[in-house]
């Protein structure tokens, strides 16, 4: 009797035992694959700021490695930079924060006057689709090229759709009120952030 009572609990080790072996074994086979796809997520990010993000894998990582200067190790500044010999091109900066569901990261790019916006894209975020998650899409990214950061306490603002904008501001998305709010608050903190290590070294944007 008592071995009958002890066979389901053996079983279910077991059966415990041997799938958490295989979740395992999978997870250390797709690993490299994993951080291999994120990599060109965010090198494909920092180019596309600067219109370059065209082809396959391959060539993103090509061409980020022949373009962009990462940041230099032990640095507060979080940059990446796009150069042409020695001439500074462009300015990746990072960004990320919790979204409405999920962490926000992306990359807003400037011209080298650290003031300029030249685009905005995205490498991570699980937004609700066809509300939140239209950050994607180029009707929204689109707006920030061109738009320049203001020196007050919102650097960009994400104003409601059909108003009037300022040079630092652009329309939010419809429906989306929490997306873009976390979203402007992202974006502010991290220029904040870069101005204030910036101006620490004397350099400020």
């Amino acid at each position: 009797m008592k071995e009958k009572s002890l066979f389901p609990v053996g079983y279910m080790f077991v059966i415990t035992a041997v799938f958490s072996s295989v979740l395992i074994g999978l997870n250390a086979f797709t690993r490299g694959r994993v951080e291999a796809n994120q990599r060109i997520a965010f090198e494909r990010a920092v180019l596309e700021v600067f219109g370059l993000a065209q082809g396959g894998p391959s060539q993103i990582h090509e061409r980020f490695v022949e373009r962009i200067s990462p940041p230099k190790k032990g640095s507060y500044d979080r940059t990446y930079v796009l150069k042409e010999g020695d001439t500074t091109k462009g300015i990746a900066l990072p960004f990320e924060g919790q979204g409405f569901w999920a962490p926000i990261r992306g990359i807003l790019g400037f011209q080298p006057d650290g003031k300029t916006i030249t685009g905005i894209s995205f490498y991570e975020q699980s937004e609700t689709p066809g509300l939140g998650a239209e950050i994607l899409k180029p009707y929204f990214r689109e707006q920030f090229e061109g738009k320049t950061v203001s020196e007050m306490d919102k650097p960009v603002r994400l104003r409601p759709a059909g108003s009037s904008l300022d040079s630092n501001e652009v329309h939010a998305i419809t429906g989306a009120t929490q997306t873009c709010t976390r979203l402007e608050r992202i974006l502010n903190d991290a220029i904040k952030e870069w101005r204030s290590d910036s101006s620490d070294k004397g350099a400020a944007p």
